[in-house]
């Protein structure tokens, strides 16, 4: 096993389940102490008992905190700082889907909430992350966008709007924070078998989700959904310093789905 994050110091928001579990147990694997953010405490609590069950020497900081809100956000980055006293890399993760249908029945106030996580959330993490990583004069970032912020989903316009969004903050940052020794980049996972894909699944059809995730992956060239183990080798990678040259750009992962349109 490598040991890229020895001493290395990784932020996770939306640590609780899915991808962010998966990349916080990935990194601490490596020698990462973690700093893990969520909405639902008991969640938290989870992804800890696991990190500590693989790693038993790990050190993990848990912060329940609602991204939504700036004075949240920069509290818990502080409060990373002060207890590890730097942040070398920073996974900006947590996210909703939000409901479906067609735009013209598509909630404003449902636009609206997604939107604050998805977009202004990543938004805030990054501005108060940088603040540090700037003053440090390192960092790398990973931001969460999907293959709906490169492409169109149907029936998602809040979803793909806000991860549209991401991508272009990613490219933004990136190219604004380079010269100071910091990477910044984001990834586009496909249909990955999360808690939240799950969630949209049973939209479709809330009887036969299964049934209707099998129809789902017959559209992706690979014929199976990723695995959140999977996106988290991904986010090791970018976050460690051999991807450190990679930046202000969105790497997909999903099977080949968005090559397809």
């Amino acid at each position: 096993m490598t040991n890229r994050f020895d001493g290395k110091v990784v932020l996770i928001t939306g640590a609780g389940s899915g991808l962010g579990q998966a990349s916080a147990l990935q990194v601490a694997k490596e020698g990462a102490k973690l700093s893990l953010v969520d909405l639902n405490s008991s969640s938290l609590e989870e992804t800890k008992a696991k990190v500590l069950e693989a790693i038993p020497s790990a050190e993990v900081l848990l912060i329940t905190a609602n991204v939504t809100d700036e004075k949240a956000v920069e509290s818990f980055v502080n409060q990373t700082v002060e207890t590890f006293e730097k942040i070398d890399a920073f996974f900006n993760n947590a996210g909703i889907e939000g409901k479906q249908s067609l735009t013209e029945e598509y909630g404003t106030e449902e636009f609206q909430k997604v939107v604050d996580v998805n977009l202004n959330g990543v938004f805030f993490g990054l501005k108060h992350v940088l603040k540090v990583m700037h003053k440090q004069g390192f960092g790398s970032i990973v931001n969460a966008a999907s293959v709906g912020g490169i492409r169109g989903i149907g029936s998602q316009s809040g979803y793909a709007a806000s991860k549209h969004g991401v991508v272009g903050l990613t490219r933004n940052s990136g190219i604004e924070y380079g010269q100071y020794g910091i990477s910044i980049k984001a990834i586009a996972p496909g249909a990955i078998m999360t808690p939240m894909v799950e969630g949209s699944l049973k939209q479709i059809d809330p009887e036969n989700w299964e049934e209707a995730g099998k129809q789902f992956v017959e559209t992706n060239p690979m014929k199976r959904f990723g695995k959140p183990e999977e996106v988290g080798y991904l986010v090791a990678f970018l976050l460690s310093d051999q991807a450190n040259f990679i930046n202000a750009t969105v790497i997909p992962i999903d099977g080949g789905q968005s090559y397809k349109y």
